[in-house]
């Protein structure tokens, strides 16, 4: 696995630099945006970039990234709204990822002949606050999402996130795409790439006892517009067995059971139900 790394965030620290892809094989690396370690098992060949604003994983075959960890505080997500100035991630060859441009972008075409958008993996709404918020706009934190996911309960689960953010100061993130069925391509990308079947998020809290409540959701590409975000509610256990990728691994093996295995509906109805659902979920 590539490494890259923003040497400029100052609240970053590494301790390894290599990560190999073996259960018995493990490098931790420490930054603000992992809680209970990296997301582990991606291709070795993948790239692995940190920044001040999130980290992620940016996969060469399919050109999107595996996973997106970000950690949200009231500072970040507080702020102006900012544009959707799409650029190439600077950090990745051309042949790493799509990228636009300003007459004949990969994304071109896609919103009306297989109606996807560009959607972001860290939200832009979230790093209003932020100095580095254009980053967020790289291609590199965006996959073909579907308009009526990314702008309906996808959408509306990341306004709740940040509604918790409001509530309780910090809040962990990781997000990521799934590949389990063919699906369109996009029309003008001229780079090999696969379009990802639905989208999975972790959302982690950790309360002044150290008890961590974990709110995991999986939402297929076709989910429609006004589908309640509760009815997506899945366990982190599922979403490894999905993914094969592996959560928490750095804490201790018994609380990481139990925050992987627990589905946390009393706490998910707290802050993700939707009218009516919040009686009948």
């Amino acid at each position: 696995m590539k490494l890259t790394i923003a040497l400029a965030a100052a609240s970053l620290m590494l301790l390894g630099f290599v990560l190999v892809p073996n259960d018995e094989v493990r490098t931790e690396i420490h930054c603000k945006h992992f809680y209970g370690g990296i997301p582990y098992g991606m291709p070795a060949s993948n790239d692995l970039i940190i920044r001040d604003t999130y980290a992620l994983s940016n996969n060469d075959r399919t050109k999107f990234a595996d996973w997106v960890a970000y950690k949200l505080d009231v500072n970040t997500i507080t702020g102006e709204k900012k544009p959707r100035n799409w650029r190439k991630d600077p950090w990745l060859d051309n042949n790493e990822t799509l990228e636009p441009s300003p007459n004949n972008g990969d994304y071109d075409k896609a919103w009306g002949e297989i109606n996807v958008d560009r959607g972001h993996q860290a939200p832009l709404a979230s790093f209003d606050g932020h100095d580095d918020w254009y980053e967020v706009n790289y291609f590199s934190n965006i996959t073909p999402q579907k308009s009526a996911l990314n702008q309906g309960p996808w959408k509306r689960l990341e306004d709740k996130v940040r509604k918790m953010v409001e509530l309780y100061e910090e809040v962990y993130v990781m997000t990521g795409p799934l590949y389990e069925r063919d699906m369109p391509k996009l029309p003008n990308a001229d780079e090999p790439h696969v379009v990802p079947s639905g989208y999975w998020k972790i959302v982690l809290y950790e309360n002044e006892s150290g008890f961590v409540h974990a709110t995991s959701f999986i939402m297929e590409q076709e989910t429609e517009r006004r589908a309640k975000i509760m009815n997506h509610l899945t366990t982190v256990d599922e979403i490894e067995k999905r993914t094969g990728l592996d959560f928490l691994w750095t804490l201790d093996p018994k609380k990481e059971q139990a925050i992987e295995k627990n589905l946390g509906k009393d706490w998910a109805m707290m802050h993700f139900c939707e009218g009516d659902a919040c009686d009948k979920e």
